[in-house]
């Protein structure tokens, strides 16, 4: 019983602990890091298997207005004219399965696809619990606004991808004329789709990657300027590489939108270093030489971002700041 109520103490010690309210800055031993961690990612495994179960079953049912999982996967395929479809003897539009267990591997590849996607809020959280203790308050600020940009241009690059997917279908079945029929096989299809979700995704994140190396002093708004054009023709090469296809219209459509991204980072850029300038010549800092120390006043402030308001009388120093060097 004593141990149990020993176990039990323990473990009230350590909810009480990983609290935020008991413990505001998060200071834990190795020991206790590592118990978080491994809590936090068995909690992100779960919430990925729930999901991967969801889309496994919604793969072949709708969802009231929603169509099934195979539906969306299949609508670019099926968007080709049917006279250039390999239908055999069966109506409607299938794809291909050239070897048993294929279907199965191809739901359960796709359902767990699309149920990380779905459950994405969730086990992103366990990553950011784990993580968010360990930042300033003005750190954890920055973080949640590139997390949220970043999920939606993501979202809107795969959401692009899947809209020039059947133009691209369409075209490429369309070479053949009457000598060829299309008939595309499962596996390689569903592969082809999502990595081109993927490709276009993560390619969208680039405007939001030059606008932080621009926050943070990296890259200025006159290199880019002085760049643009080769970058841009980097832009168009990486496209002709990056899209599986290798057809004009994903190609095109990657290349013109990373464009357009990539010239409205340069602006935002622009305002940046602006009004950068601007409060350097307010402060005198544009004055001072190369080799002169520029003014510095440092206010110390808690892990929450707010400044100490009371002062240790011995030392002078803040009781309440966060600045353990």
């Amino acid at each position: 019983m004593a141990e149990a109520a020993n176990g039990n103490g323990s473990r009230s010690s350590k909810r009480s602990r990983r609290s935020r309210r008991k413990n505001p800055d998060g200071t834990m031993t190795l020991i206790e890091h590592i118990y978080e961690f491994r809590r936090r990612l068995g909690w992100a495994v779960v919430f990925i298997v729930v999901g991967a179960i969801f889309g496994f079953i919604w793969f072949e049912q709708r969802l009231g207005p929603i169509p099934s999982l195979g539906d969306i996967m299949t609508h670019p395929y099926c968007a080709i004219p049917a006279s250039q479809r390999f239908a055999g003897d069966q109506p409607g539009c299938r794809l291909l399965q050239t070897v048993p267990f294929e279907a199965f591997m191809i739901r359960l590849k796709v359902g767990v696809a699309a149920g990380a996607v779905l459950l994405s809020p969730a086990w992103l959280y366990q990553i950011w619990a784990f993580i968010a203790p360990g930042l300033y308050a003005k750190e954890r600020r920055y973080a949640m606004i590139f997390v949220s940009f970043a999920s939606v241009l993501f979202a809107a690059g795969a959401v692009l991808a899947y809209l020039l997917v059947p133009h691209a279908l369409a075209l490429l079945a369309g070479f053949g004329q009457d000598q060829f029929v299309t008939a595309l096989t499962a596996d390689k299809y569903i592969s082809f789709i999502l990595s081109l979700l993927v490709i276009f995704g993560v390619s969208f994140e680039l405007p939001l990657l030059v606008v932080m190396l621009n926050r943070v002093g990296v890259l200025k708004y006159q290199q880019l300027k002085r760049w643009r054009r080769g970058l841009v023709f980097a832009l168009f090469v990486f496209a002709a590489f990056a899209t599986p296809g290798s057809d004009p219209f994903s190609m095109l459509g990657l290349a013109g939108a990373l464009t357009l991204l990539f010239e409205l980072s340069i602006q935002i850029a622009r305002f940046h270093d602006r009004k950068l300038d601007r409060g350097r010549h307010d402060e005198g800092w544009d004055q001072l030489a190369d080799d002169e120390a520029a003014p510095f006043n440092y206010t110390p402030s808690t892990a929450d971002g707010e400044e100490p308001t009371a002062q240790s009388p011995s030392t002078g120093r803040s009781n309440s700041t966060d600045d353990i060097t």
